[in-house]
This record gives C-alpha cells, structure tokens and sequence, in this order.
C-alpha cells in the first residue's frame, strides 16, 4: 500500500494558501524613485474610492480587505493580461443584518456579492497616459456599482490620476453626464436590479450622474511607503443604507492615506476619507507568472555508451531499468519490448509536466542500457490502455546531437511527436520488462466553500478521502474513496422550513441538500465506480463507468472525446442516467421523488406537502455536448474556453461556459457561469449558476516535480439550477498531452 503522505502535506499547504497566499522570492525594488514601480491599490478596493488607470504585472494576485465603522470590503484580484484586471468583491455591513428572520440567517452581517473588471485602452507613453477603463460591481445587486474611465500619468516620484465616474463612482454629480448628448435614456440610473440579483445588468451602465474623481501619489525615499490624496466623486447622499437610519455623511471629498509594502509579500494601509472616518486594510500579494521551484530532484543521468559496444538483452536486468525510467524520469506502468530494431516503451507518465523533460531523461537511459543494435526507440505514453502520443526517436540522429558534433543540433530535435498507432504494436514474445502495478491507495484532503451565503459568510468543510483503485484489466479500473469529515460549519446552513432553499419546486434538490451528505453523516461512501477506457481511433477516446460516481449521485454513464493530435480545439460528448443517493444510507437511493424532512409527522402535512417534503432527482438524466478551444492569439495567451450544452442535473436546459487562464508556473484561474431555463425567481438568489476556481500545480509547492494538481474553488451561493455530475475522470484532462494545456512547460522567471 503507497499512502500519498506527501500530497496530503502539500494539499494542507495548499489549503492554507486561501488565507496566507504564496510569497514570491523576486524583488521589485527599484534603483531609483523615477523607476519606482507606481502603486495601483491593487488588491485593496475599498482603502481608497479613487480608481487609477494602472494596471498590476500580468499574474499579479492579490487578496485583502479593509475595514471602518461603516463597511467591511473584502476582495481577490487577479491580472490576468497585462491589459485585463478582474476582482472578486464582497462587502459586509456592520449595522445591517442579512435578513430579519433570526431562525433563518442567525446574525450574519447582509453581504453585497459583485465582480470589478478593467481594461487598459493604452499605455503610458511619454505624452500619453496610462489610461483604462472599469465597471464595478457588474454582476452584484447594484448597491455599489459604477463605471469609470482614469488616465494616469508619472512625473518622477508623483503618480498623478484624473478620471470620470458614474454610479457610486459619480454620485455627487459634479458634471453633466456627456452621454446625456447622445440619449435622454443615460440622464437617469435605473433604481432597481436586474433578476435576482447576481446577473450582469448593462442597463445601467454610464448612466446617472457623473463626477470628475483625481488623485496623487507620493513614492517617498523611503521606499517602502506611499502617501496619497485623492478628491472622489461620490458624496455618499445614495447610499443603500441610510433609509434605514444609518447615516454617512461626508465632510469633505477629499482623501489621505498612507500605504507600507512589506516588500512582495503584501500592504498595510491606513486612510482618512470622507473628513470623519478613519479605514485600515491589508492585502497580501504574489504573482502566479512568478512562482519559483525549490525542487530536489534527481539528476538526469550523465552517462552513455558508445554505439559499437553491444550488450546483450539477457544479461540486462530491464526490472531494474522499468525502476530507473520511474524513478528518473517518470514513466511509470510501463513495459518494454524490443523488436528487430526497435526497442518500445510504453507507460504512464507521473512525475513531469515539461513532456520534453520526461522525454529527454528516458532517451538518456535507453540509450545507455539499450544493445548497439537497437536503432530506433518508440515512446508510447498511454493512460489504462489508451495511447495518447508517441516519439520516435532515432538513436544515431540522438547521439550525433548528445555527442554535440554540431553547434546547432539539439538533443530535442531530435524527437518526433505523433499519433500512437496500432501499426507500431510488437509481439508478445519482444517484451522484456512489464512492471505494472494492479493498484494503489492514498489520502487525499478534500476542502469544499462557499462565500457569501445568507446562512454564513463563509460555509465550509473540510475532511480527508481514504481512496484506493484496482486495474483489473489494463482498460478496466475500479475505484473508491471513503470520506471522513473532520470539520465543517454547515450546521448553519438551513435547508428545511420556509426559506429561499426550498420556495419553489422548479427543480429537484440536487445540490441545496450538501448538508445532510457532509455533517449529517461525516463519515461514508464517497465513491466507488466500475470504469472502462477504451480508444475507437487514433483521435478518439472514451469511458464507460457505473456506480455510486459521487458523493450524492449513482448510476451509469460514459464520455467520449475527439482530440486531435497538437490541435487548440475539442470536442466532447458525455450522457448519464443517475439517482441520488440517500445520504443516510452508504449504499440506497431515493425511489421517491419527495422525502419527508425528519421531525415531521406526514399526517399533520396532508395540506401543505411542500413545507414538509423535499423534492429529490428519484430517477434522470443528464449529460451535454462540449466544446473547448485554446486560442492562439496573443492577446488571449495560454487560455481555454470550454462551451457545454445539454440538461443539467435539475432538468433544466442550458449552456454552460467556463473561461480559464494558466500563468507560466502552472497555476490555472478560472470562472464559469451555467444559464439554462430557469427563470431568475425560480433560480433563486444569484439568478444563475456561477463560480470561480484556482488550480495550482503541486510541484510549486513540493520539493519533488508532479503532474498532481489541486483545485480550490468557490461559489457566491449555492442553488440546484445549472447543476453538473461531478465525474471522477474527465477526458480532456486525461488526454492533456494530446495538445498540452496543463503539462505546460514550467516557465517561470
């Protein structure tokens, strides 16, 4: 049994990253102040109301929060391009509860949820300025939303900002709004918001009052403090609040605020804004562009043989030689074979995400244990049977470049990638070495959250997963994973009685009842399913799988993907038949489409089922067509999209998109959103289906290289519509090095 101990180290690590982020080693600091980097604020919306037009280095993340009497601003900010900043943001209110039912959401402050976002429109110049232009809040409720355009411009040690605002940016409406010019519709915002909240709501964008906003900063010899005035635009007579007693009153509009980096590891701040209030925030910075190995990792062997020295095959010990090539180089249930020759390996690889690098040290040791009459060797990586490429390599060519008898041959030049065919299959009698493992077992921390929420701002578990999978076949795989909940706060959240959970039956609870699977029950089945790969083709690749596929759904179902070879584009097909689980019972399932809540008594519900039943998926269907796309423009780098169209777990129908952008160490920041045909009032709070996600390479934050990743993600609130199996092998991911999108190269500078 290989218990993955150090994953499990690595994952904690991981999972203290929400709170703690990672420390770059790199230093910004500049020689002199003229080339001082000017500070954004980035990552600490909400310190001061004055917006620049700078933008952070392309990976920058941040989060922080600030604090007053009168608001508690929290936010995660990532620059994703050089030329597009996004920020996550949530503000609580300390005077203001989030509803007025205690039985339902206790004490818990009310929480505005929205998203910023920024664009640069060009860059600082020696006449121009750096200019960009933002909308914040363009997917909340509308309390603290607004549009802007700044332009700043250095001068030495002084950043100067001049912008114009709109909404919550443009409040004190010092200007005429220009685009009153072009349509009476832009002199007047719209009070109210669109759907349930949570939707984009264009409508009122650039409309209402506007104000002109400015500001200056001051890099002080002393680097590590920034000063900063600032004039806003918002004079606070539309607050949300203030109807309901809470006064914010502004004394003057103009700002003071002071900024201490503690080098690249974050910010202190400290504000006095409006003439009467006093704010304190923090922020804590990284760059995921930036993100340095400290690997300990084994040497690539240095040794070689030369060509004229024949060894025979039967006195090489080729057990030992499928231990080196693991060891080494990451290949991993593999098999070797020579034929004629051809000497052929065919594995998995585990260890490296640079497929160059895995190449490059496997080439070095067949080369040396491989007889002089071997004269071509053929790499086959393979995942349960399904080849996914193959490099030939020819030995002659390989050693002229080892040997370096030519200044611009290169050792990778001579590799060959292409599709693994069944016309390189060599006999039975040719292997020489098969060292396969049957199965193995490991821990695996499992961490689930979600911000926002009416219940609590932050709903969470966390626990570990005992997981184990047995080869029965080289395409047949059965796995599974018993979960131990150590820890969670979702005796808050509510999920029977009269509450928004349950207002309606527009769809079964296939999500809304997470509460009874975890800390009702902390201990059970999470998994255990029966899986079959196979490859039709040369490009295409399926699994047909049945069980318990996760912790609330069972049954049966399959994916096929058509991948080709080096291609930015995919397509995929998946279908699925399931019941949920009964989540008291390991192995049962509702037959039933209502259940009765426990501590009811079904003879007193005759009249009023639903305040006494839940609605459940008793039998359905699900599954959808995907397409996914990596873009080769340069303004769109190492990005994916990934278009899904189908019925989700509910029933409903719609379209799913999912975004992602992955930084040169590995890391992956993505967001997704599901519309289907729910309307917003039977959605629920929110509107739709939405969410954010960071995948993080475990190789940053091991001593030892890896393919493992883990993904830590979020949902503003959870609800049933635009719900999706959670498979426990996805294809795209499985064929990655088909055309690599997370085995990227690690390129970090």
């Amino acid at each position: 049994m290989q218990f993955s101990t150090q994953r499990l180290i690595f994952s904690a690590l991981l999972t203290a990253s929400i709170s703690s982020v990672f420390v770059s080693s790199d230093s910004t600091a500049a020689d002199t102040l003229i080339y001082q980097p000017t500070y954004t604020d980035f990552g600490g919306v909400g310190l001061m109301q004055v917006p620049t037009g700078r933008m952070a280095e392309e990976g920058a993340f941040a989060i922080g929060g600030s604090w007053n009497d009168d608001y508690h601003h929290y936010t995660a900010n990532v620059q994703l391009f050089s030329w597009f900043e996004a920020t996550i943001r949530y503000t609580r209110v300390p005077n203001a509860l989030f509803s007025s039912d205690p039985g339902y959401s206790g004490d818990n402050l009310y929480t505005d949820k929205g998203i910023d976002v920024k664009f640069r429109l060009w860059e600082e110049s020696y006449w121009l300025p750096e200019t960009s232009i933002g909308i914040r809040d363009m997917g909340g409720t509308g309390l603290f939303d607004g549009e802007f355009i700044a332009a700043s411009k250095r001068v030495g040690p002084l950043d100067f900002t001049l912008g114009l605002g709109w909404g919550y940016l443009g409040q004190s409406g010092t200007v005429t709004n220009p685009f009153c010019k072009v349509s009476d519709e832009f002199c007047t915002r719209p009070s109210d918001y669109k759907g349930s909240g949570g939707a984009i709501d264009s409508n009122r964008w650039f409309k209402g009052p506007s104000a002109l906003f400015g500001g200056v900063e001051y890099h002080t010899p002393y680097q590590p403090l920034i000063l900063k005035l600032e004039y806003e635009g918002n004079d606070y007579s539309g607050e949300y609040f203030t109807p309901k007693g809470i006064e914010y009153k502004q004394d003057s509009p103009v700002n003071i605020g002071a900024v201490y980096r503690l080098d690249n590891l974050g910010d202190l701040k400290l504000s006095y804004q409006r003439g009467n209030t006093w704010t304190f925030g923090a922020s804590l910075n990284t760059n995921f562009n930036r993100q340095p190995n400290i690997w300990r990792d084994e040497p690539v062997k240095s040794y070689t043989r030369p060509a004229h020295e024949d060894v025979p095959v039967p006195t090489t010990d080729w057990d030992a030689v499928g231990v080196e090539m693991a060891d080494n180089a990451g290949f991993t249930q593999s098999s070797i074979a020579i034929e004629e020759h051809t000497l052929y390996v065919t594995a998995e690889q585990t260890k490296y995400r640079d497929r160059e690098e895995a190449i490059r040290r496997l080439a070095v040791i067949l080369n040396y244990y491989a007889p002089a009459s071997v004269t071509h060797f053929e790499i086959i990586e393979t995942l349960n049977d399904q080849k996914l490429t193959q490099t030939s390599i020819d030995r002659a060519s390989y050693q002229y470049a080892l040997q370096r008898e030519d200044l611009d041959a290169t050792v990778e030049e001579s590799f060959a990638v292409n599709n693994a065919s069944t016309r390189d299959a060599y006999s039975a009698s040719a292997v020489v070495n098969d060292n396969k493992k049957s199965w193995e077992a490991g821990l695996e921390p499992v961490l689930a959250q979600s911000l926002g929420g009416p219940e609590s701002f932050y709903l969470y578990h966390f626990g570990i997963n005992a997981k184990g999978k047995v080869r029965l076949t080289d395409k047949v795989e059965l796995g599974g994973a018993i979960y131990f909940n150590l820890i969670d706060n979702y005796d808050k959240y509510n999920y029977i009685d009269n509450n928004p959970h349950i207002n309606n039956h527009s769809t079964p609870r296939v999500r809304t009842l997470f509460r009874s699977y975890v800390h009702d029950n902390p201990v059970r089945l999470d998994h255990l399913q029966l899986t079959w790969f196979e490859q039709p083709s040369e490009q295409i690749y399926t699994q047909a799988y049945a069980g318990y596929l996760e912790m609330m759904f069972a049954g049966v179902g399959g994916e096929a993907i058509y991948r080709p070879l080096d291609s930015n584009w995919a397509v995929g097909l998946d279908l699925n038949v399931v019941s949920q689980r009964d989540p008291d019972s390991w192995f049962g399932v509702y037959t039933e489409d209502y259940f009765y809540y426990d501590n009811y008594n079904p003879e007193q519900c005759d009249d009023y089922p639903h305040t006494c039943k839940a609605y459940v998926l008793n039998k359905g269907f699900t599954g959808h067509l995907s397409m996914y796309y990596m873009p080769t423009w340069s303004l769109l780098n190492n990005t994916l999209f990934k278009l899904s169209a189908g019925q989700f777990l509910g029933g409903d129908i719609g379209g799913r998109i999912e975004f992602a952008k992955q930084f040169r160490s590995g890391v992956t920041v993505g967001a997704y959103a599901a519309m289907t045909n729910l309307t917003p009032e039977e959605y629920g709070e929110g509107s739709y289906n939405k969410g954010f996600y960071v995948s993080i390479p475990f190789d940053i934050l091991s001593i030892n290289p890896t393919v493992d990743r883990a993904t830590i993600k979020w949902e503003p609130i959870t609800r049933d519509g635009g719900q999706m199996l959670i498979k426990q092998h996805d294809l795209f991911d499985r064929t990655d090095s088909r055309s690599p999108w997370h085995q990227r190269k690690n390129t970090s500078y």
